[in-house]
């Protein structure tokens, strides 16, 4: 048995957090593999279980907590993240910590992009959301998002209003969204977005989830109300806050300028080329793109000063929304 089920099997899978819990948490979501299912096929959609971790702030407060949904990328959960949340934690923030990959057995999904998706992670997300609502510590009109690089596409597109229509029916809203180096692929035609700060963290020199595409999402969103920022950091390649050195991952997945067209009926497709259009809704489909594309080989490393920039701008955004 993996480690994860232990941690579940272990674990009652709670339905809410009026008894002011912390630590682990297991609660029911689910795995739409695209946000195709999550549009037009989520009552079709089992639920299984999944965890997270609820770390409240050290301190004593007169006032419920704020609160940050936090998303992994990739490679799951990793240092610099880890630094960001103890920030948040020490100004007073509490922070719900999603397994997604570890709740599906996953332990990285750099070079398949096919076993942990962001429409599995937006699931988890608002399903978090959810039950974060119902926690007596946890102020539920002060709850943000924030994801780096796959987990950061789910920070991100959590923002668009479809997607939380389907996922949250009720009406739970994150109050904030913060993306660190998002794919920034996807083009739908419906441009309803919630009325919220969407704050962006971005490399300059990022060849895994080019710049370019967030230029280009933030240009198809004018007149929209989506509240898009961005920030660049100069000089700079994905997992531009950590510690790594900088290194080539020649089976990494990455994207190019190329977009993933979503219609009003949920329908995803793109063009592998000009004038050949694919569907991409189904797994089978993103394999078959993925083959053709041949879209392979990007750097992840760290920046001295961006790691110290991107620090203090993703705390300062979440002091200032929250």
């Amino acid at each position: 048995m993996s480690g994860a089920h232990l941690v579940m099997s272990s674990m009652d899978v709670v339905t809410n957090l009026a008894d002011g819990r912390s630590g682990q948490i297991a609660y029911l979501s689910s795995s739409p593999f695209e946000m195709h299912h999550i549009l037009c096929k989520m009552e079709s959609t089992p639920q299984h279980p999944v965890f997270g971790y609820l770390m409240l702030p050290n301190k004593t407060s007169e006032t419920p907590f704020p609160c940050v949904v936090s998303c992994h990328g990739s490679r799951g959960w990793v240092e610099h993240q880890h630094t960001h949340m103890a920030n948040w934690l020490e100004a007073g923030i509490a922070v719900f910590r999603i397994h997604s990959s570890d709740s599906r057995d996953v332990v990285s999904t750099v070079e398949s992009q096919m076993m942990v998706t962001h429409a599995m992670m937006l699931s988890d997300a608002f399903e978090a959301l959810k039950l974060l609502n119902t926690h007596p510590l946890i102020d539920s009109d002060r709850i943000a998002i924030s994801g780096w690089s796959l987990g950061g596409t789910a920070a991100l597109y959590s923002a668009w209003s479809p997607i939380a229509e389907s996922l949250a029916p009720n009406g739970e809203r994150f109050s904030a969204h913060l993306p660190l180096y998002p794919a920034a692929h996807m083009r739908p035609e419906d441009q309803r977005w919630e009325n919220v700060l969407i704050q962006i963290l971005h490399g300059e020199a990022d060849d895994y989830t080019p710049l370019i595409l967030v230029h280009g999402l933030m240009d198809a969103t004018k007149g929209s109300g989506a509240d898009m920022r961005l920030e660049v950091y100069p000089d700079s390649h994905h997992a531009f806050d950590s510690l790594e050195e900088m290194k080539w991952l020649p089976h990494a997945i990455k994207l190019d300028e190329r977009t993933v067209q979503i219609d009003a009926d949920g329908e995803m497709w793109g063009e592998i080329e000009e004038g050949v259009r694919i569907p991409l809704n189904e797994p089978l489909q993103r394999k078959a793109a993925f083959d053709a594309a041949r879209n392979v080989g990007a750097h992840v490393g760290g920046n001295a000063e961006a790691r110290k920039r991107s620090m203090k701008d993703a705390l300062e955004f979440l002091i200032e929304v929250l």
